[in-house]
């Protein structure tokens, strides 16, 4: 996994994050829960990505080249 994916990845979630919550009238609770569900997607995309967690169950992730 290259460096410049991760950025690139990161700036499209964290943009179409803030588009959604600019732009789509929501509750606030469930605005707070879109972004704790899509940080956590992406905190444990990072940790299969890095290695800091191993495919042990039968998930498998995309290799990003």
């Amino acid at each position: 996994m290259s460096l410049i994916s991760v950025v690139l990845t990161l700036i499209v979630v964290g943009v179409v994050l803030w588009l959604i919550n600019t732009y789509i009238p929501m509750q606030g609770t469930i605005k707070k829960i879109l972004n704790f569900v899509v940080v956590a997607a992406v905190i444990i995309w990072l940790l299969y990505g890095f290695g800091v967690l191993n495919n042990s169950g039968g998930i498998r992730m995309p290799q990003v080249k």
